[in-house]
């Protein structure tokens, strides 16, 4: 098989994982009695991130080769949701201690996948003799449709009476609503775990100083550090933690604001409110264009202005949701909402990513990739998602009926203006590289 098209099946099982549950998660815990809590569980996600992709970089720099730690990770994260579809069958309104437990210790192993993922691809195609900028976009675009295509899956499917269906009409059996989301990602989590071990080798590089020693740092895997050094590569890090705090938010709070319409009388009906992770989705259908564009805005603008677009996207993001609704002229700008996620996704992530990669030598690519992982989903998204979750608390309330209603249109402004001031000291601060 072509080594581009596994390489894309990889992407596309990495993502399709992610997807089962990571919009939809929030509609669930609201109706397990968990929706207080829907900012802890995405925080979560970020917590983790703080020290796993980090440590497994090193782990894969050193000792494990990428592509067979990117399995074995599969390997416990699927088991873990395997396990959480299981507490939910069982019970209605799951014990919180119990169900954040066994879901941390998934989220544990699946976020160090991105990076891996990222490391085990650009590994494979430079060993290959092939260019990652111009052969990884188009990858990882399989990556997003994965995505996209769990999303609509656990939109339309729904379990009654024994029978499975498939439906866009209002069921409260899909699985967008139940635990149901979690098997779907687990299976496909431990079909990637097999998948990964017929991948390229990808043989851990060997590096020894001329005195044979190496400090406690390089024993470690910490050399990544170092990047900080640079004042450039410093506000970049920085930068990434803080635009990073706007990723989580729309992925814990989206599918639940665009629901709560449904406790209106006159727009319980609408397509929006009752098929909100479908709709959310086509945020993933702009992401997987954009990621096609890349290539082209790097090297033609640089990473400071990929970056600046990014930012700008948030802002657009954040403030679209706050002035639309389900029901037409309002629904446009929930659509648009989610065509401008793509470049805001995309021109932070994907472009970082690679960003990373080229600035970095090749002992070290795994651990900055790790490093980035970090300061983007760990400590920015961890930060970002509690304060958007007390944000949401304070201005808003669950109702009796499951629904997240409030001043919703307050929230969606902070999250904006925030995104707004985070791309102004960005474009004032960070220096690009004057050569080409």
């Amino acid at each position: 098989m072509n080594l581009k098209v596994r390489l894309a099946i990889m992407n596309f099982l990495e993502f399709a994982v992610w997807g089962a549950y990571l919009t939809s998660m929030g509609q669930y815990l609201g109706k397990a009695g968990m929706g207080t809590e829907i900012s802890w569980f995405y925080a979560i996600q970020g917590i983790v991130s703080i020290f796993m992709p980090t440590l497994m970089g090193i782990v894969a720099d050193k000792y494990i080769q990428p592509q067979r730690l990117l399995g074995l990770c599969h390997l416990a994260a699927g088991l873990g949701m395997v396990a959480l579809c299981m507490i939910g069958e069982f019970n209605a309104m799951p014990d919180k201690v119990v169900f954040m437990t066994v879901y941390t210790l998934s989220v544990a192993f699946y976020m160090p996948t991105l990076a891996l993922s990222n490391t085990v691809a650009f590994k494979i195609l430079q060993n290959h003799g092939l260019d990652t900028v111009k052969d990884f976009p188009p990858i990882r675009v399989l990556g997003t449709v994965g995505f996209i295509i769990t999303m609509w899956f656990v939109n339309c499917a729904a379990i009654n009476d024994g029978a499975f269906t498939l439906t866009i009409a209002e069921n409260s059996s899909k699985f967008q609503y139940t635990h149901l989301q979690f098997l779907v990602s687990g299976i496909l989590s431990i079909v990637l775990f097999a998948y990964c071990f017929s991948l390229p080798q990808c043989k851990i590089e060997k590096h020894q100083d001329n005195k044979g020693k190496k400090s406690m740092a390089e024993i470690l895997g910490l050399d990544a550090f170092k990047l900080f050094k640079s004042r450039r590569m410093a506000m970049f890090f920085i930068f990434s933690g803080l635009l990073g705090m706007s990723l989580q938010v729309t992925n814990g709070f989206a599918t639940p604001f665009i629901t709560h319409f449904k406790a209106d009388p006159a727009l319980a009906d609408t397509f929006a409110a009752n098929n909100a992770t479908l709709l959310v989705s086509i945020s993933q259908v702009a992401e997987a264009f954009c990621i096609l564009l890349i290539p082209f805005f790097l090297k033609r603008y640089g990473i400071k202005n990929v970056m600046l677009l990014a930012m700008l996207a948030w802002v657009l993001r954040f403030g679209f949701f706050g002035l639309g609704g389900p029901a037409f002229p309002g629904v446009t700008l929930l659509i648009l909402s989610c065509i401008v996620y793509g470049m805001a996704f995309d021109f932070f992530n994907v472009s970082g990513g690679l960003f990373v990669n080229a600035e970095c030598d090749k002992e070290l690519q795994a651990s900055a990739q790790g490093l980035f992982m970090l300061m983007t989903n760990g400590l920015g998204a961890t930060i970002g998602t509690i304060l958007a979750g007390m944000i949401v608390n304070h201005y808003c309330h669950w109702t009796e009926d499951g629904f997240l209603v409030g001043e919703w249109q307050t929230c969606w402004f902070i999250f904006a203006g925030f995104a707004l001031a985070v791309g102004i000291g960005f474009a004032l601060l960070f220096k690009e590289r004057e050569t080409k």
